[in-house]
């Protein structure tokens, strides 16, 4: 997608965003956090948007997130102070391809339904595993292509929306997994109807 098609359609949703995409994508983000909280240090969330997934992190935890939509980051900001959210150490506007971040910063990094949205996501992965701590774990829930089926039919048919929708319904898992610095480890489909894919990959 170009950069002015997001910016435009970020303003577009954030006033809705909770009721409708969130409220889909709910349950896969739910079980990313869980998973995410088995461990300790710093997360770094890319494309926190609406900060929905903020008030599920564990307390012991320390996360920044960012994202490039001011209007998003105001509905984050909103719950963080109205939830007392105080393991929500920062919250950044940046644009994922250029992290304001040194090397080797954070424990785990993760992105929730951006990669598909965001230009050059290839940028965005190598970004995000550059500010990963060697060791550290990059968690990705997202949905990627099917090769077959019905719905794999229904990505085809509507990609050419992909800047009215707001996210890439064809978007192919090799986007991610081509960073060199990331190995895979974890690879689970999640509700509903399995559209949704956790991927967990570590840093070497």
């Amino acid at each position: 997608m170009e950069i002015n098609a997001v910016r435009n359609s970020y303003a577009r949703w954030a006033p809705v965003y909770d009721q409708t995409f969130g409220r889909l994508t709910n349950r896969g983000r739910r079980r990313s956090v869980d998973y995410i909280n088995e461990f300790n240090g710093s997360v770094l969330e890319v494309g926190v948007g609406t900060g929905l997934s903020l008030p599920h992190y564990r307390p012991g935890l320390s996360v920044t997130g960012i994202d490039f939509s001011q209007e998003m980051l105001d509905k984050a900001r909103d719950k963080v102070r109205a939830r007392g959210l105080d393991h929500v150490t920062e919250l950044r506007q940046m644009d994922a391809r250029t992290l304001d971040y040194p090397d080797d910063r954070f424990d785990t990094v993760t992105a929730m339904h951006v990669l598909s949205v965001v230009p050059e996501p290839e940028r965005v992965m190598s970004e995000i595993a550059r500010v990963c701590k060697p060791g550290g774990q990059v968690v990705i829930a997202n949905h990627f292509a099917r090769d077959r089926g019905f719905l794999a039919m229904l990505e085809r048919l509507t990609a050419p929306l992909e800047n009215v929708l707001g996210w890439h319904s064809d978007f192919a898992i090799e986007r991610v997994l081509q960073e060199p610095r990331l190995s895979e480890e974890i690879r689970r489909t999640h509700p509903p109807f399995g559209m949704m894919t956790l991927l967990v990959m570590r840093k070497s």
